[in-house]
């Protein structure tokens, strides 16, 4: 812990709540936290001094603004979780002590330390290797921070063999402060900050081992990624690691391919194969969107898959974007195959001269895109290569920036109540590789700001976060299992339009430049279409399923009734299949269930008679007995209401 100063001045702390508290120059943090309340001091974690997080050993040297960040913070969670990173790393070197250390970075529910070991974890060090950690946290260590001149730095990793360790510090700039935080034996390069001591670390729990290449790169070494996951109580762990078994069982991979949605083939990894089934998911998802873009004015475009690299010189693609981007050669010139539908947009945009009362005009495009991802991060539908977005363009003047900003954001919040998804939003600012002037950036800022304000919607700043050519708010769904998903976007962009020279004629007979907004709802189709599987563990609502009703007769004798009632079904357009099989009708119920069909229509000597279905809804079992005509109206009517 950093030692107080002698106290001799005076310094004046202004608290969340808009109260100051004076205190004697180098308090530490964790004293002043204690002087609030014994409360207070109990869950601090760590705390934000002028907005900067700092560790609680901390002395306040100024008048400063002080927010301490517990548990219940997504900044408290990540400083719990670095330090149980730490913790990981100091059992590791226990047990393993030829073992090198990387890098070991909080996640949002969890954590990883990469390391270079001579052999492949077996089960029995990991079991070793967490009850090492055991050890530690119920040692109490002490956790000190130090900060140490370069070459000072470089001599205590070099001692201590830490060859990837010497290399960070390496490429970290001349200016930067490098600091190292000890724990008994253990020391680690870090930029902090962590929590006071190991035994905040109340229940921490290894999950899983896998390859990484040390920054990513394939040409580098393949360390060995190992993942845990920590929390305040015992309770709180349990429940999550229950809730990860239940992710176990939802995987959308092994969904998909029970429910014959999709698969991926060796002839192309990364590339998604969509079966009849996911399809017909595919194509309901499209026309849901279609129809709510044409109430909203939208036009459909449609633009080529490859262009020629010149465009993506203009866009910046190129210079930004490269790495990400697959190539070709046509006629001896290089194309691209597009990583992005924007380009495209802007030149359909600039085929016609515009007024400003086309203005705004919104441009869709379900747009296939590809993108090169490392063989290592592919995930089912989660990382591909190729995709589909849900891609719009909004042209806008200036003044009608803030009213279409506005408009799609709430377009957005309604696509995803049909699917009943809760959502935070996350503002995100300027990026260090970047296109564009300031004055460009703090206009396009200002409007996604001021739009969340106008509409009351709470948001997290994610600075630095915007895409390489603008701003943008990113909306973040919460399924079933308290996961997170990144699909929505809006993007506020004044370079491309300048990139491309577009323009349109203002009432003055002048050109201007218009605004473009980007905005995508689903993000990718296929990504969207993987939460929406775990989401509901495969249970579509009817309107998406891709069978939507099972008729099984009871025997043989009930086929041609069974059959009426089928092309009843497909004449109102639902999607409907009749098991003529003959297994008992126990089996065919098993096979319908299994195969997650959202209604079932059973069909024996009553029903006959009384021209009725016996009807079963999938995972709540009999609904009883309805006519025909009653049943086809209810379940036309769920489809078209789109229910969740």
């Amino acid at each position: 812990m950093v030692e107080s100063a002698n106290v001799t001045a005076t310094v004046e702390l202004e608290l969340p709540d808009g109260s100051k508290m004076p205190v004697g120059a180098g308090t530490p943090l964790l004293e002043v936290a204690k002087r609030i309340g014994p409360r207070l001091a109990k869950a601090a974690l760590a705390a934000r001094v002028n907005g900067v997080l700092k560790d609680l050993s901390t002395p306040v040297t100024s008048d400063a603004r002080v927010e301490f960040v517990t548990w219940d913070d997504e900044d408290g969670r990540e400083v719990f979780r670095h330090t149980s990173a730490h913790i990981l790393a100091q059992a590791v070197k226990r047990v393993i002590p030829e073992a090198k250390l990387t890098i070991g970075p909080p996640l949002s529910d969890s954590f990883y330390y990469d390391f270079d070991l001579p052999e492949p974890l077996s089960q029995s060090q990991l079991d070793a290797i967490e009850a090492e950690m055991q050890k530690i946290i119920q040692t109490d260590y002490e956790i000190r921070r130090h900060e140490l001149p370069r070459q000072e730095a470089i001599e205590l990793f070099r001692k201590r063999g830490e060859d990837y360790k010497i290399e960070i510090i390496n490429e970290l700039p001349d200016e930067e402060t490098i600091s190292c935080y000890e724990q008994g034996e253990f020391i680690d390069l870090c930029r902090g900050p962590h929590v006071p001591r190991t035994s905040y670390i109340k229940a921490i729990k290894l999950l899983s081992v896998a390859g990484a290449y040390w920054r990513g790169d394939a040409r580098n070494k393949m360390l060995q990624r190992v993942y845990g996951t920590s929390f305040p109580d015992k309770k709180s762990l349990e429940e999550h690691l229950r809730l990860l078994e239940e992710a176990k069982k939802r995987d959308h991979r092994r969904i998909g391919k029970e429910l014959d949605l999709f698969s991926f083939q060796d002839e192309g990894p990364g590339f998604p194969f969509f079966h009849p089934n996911g399809v017909i998911i595919y194509n309901e998802l499209i026309t849901f969107l279609r129809e709510e873009l044409a109430k909203r004015q939208y036009v459909e475009i449609m633009t080529p898959l490859i262009l020629n690299e010149e465009l993506w010189h203009r866009s910046g693609h190129w210079d930004h974007y490269k790495e990400n981007m697959y190539f070709t050669e046509i006629d001896e010139r290089t194309y691209a195959v597009k990583p992005m539908n924007c380009p495209g947009c802007l030149l359909v945009y600039k085929s016609s001269l515009r007024s400003y009362r086309d203005l705004p005009l919104k441009i869709a495009e379900f747009g296939r895109v590809h993108r090169h991802e490392l063989s290592g991060v592919l995930h089912g539908l989660f990382r591909v290569r190729c995709f589909t977005q849900d891609d719009a363009h909004i042209f806008t003047t200036p003044e009608q920036l803030q009213e279409a900003i506005e408009e799609t954001i709430e377009f957005i919040r309604y696509v995803y109540g049909v699917f009943g998804f809760d959502y935070h939003i996350e503002l995100s600012t300027r990026p260090e590789k970047s296109i564009g002037s300031d004055e460009m950036w703090e206009n396009a800022t200002n409007a996604l700001q001021h739009s969340l304000e106008k509409l009351n919607i709470q948001y997290k700043l994610n600075p630095g976060d915007g895409a390489f050519y603008g701003p943008k708010i990113d909306f973040h769904v919460k399924d079933s299992l308290k996961r997170s998903w990144q699909c929505g976007t809006i993007q506020v962009d004044f370079s491309m339009p300048e990139r491309f020279d577009i323009s349109y004629i203002g009432a003055d007979g002048q050109k201007h430049r218009p605004v473009m907004v980007h905005r995508a709802i689903f993000g990718s189709l296929e990504r969207f279409i993987g939460v929406l599987i775990e989401h509901t563990a495969g249970n579509l609502p009817v309107w998406l399923s891709p069978v939507q009703v099972a008729i099984l007769p009871i025997s043989e004798k009930f086929r041609d009734y069974s059959r009426q009632v089928y092309e009843e079904l497909k004449r109102h357009q639902v999607r409907v299949t009749l098991d003529e099989g003959e297994e008992k009708i126990g089996a065919k119920i098993r096979v319908a269930e299994l195969r997650k069909i959202p209604y079932m229509l059973i069909i024996g000597q009553k029903e006959m008679d009384s021209q009725s279905v016996s009807v079963r809804r999938h995972g709540q079992g009999d609904l009883g007995t309805m006519a025909i005509g009653d049943f086809i109206a209810k379940v036309v009517e769920e489809i078209r209401q789109r229910k969740a």
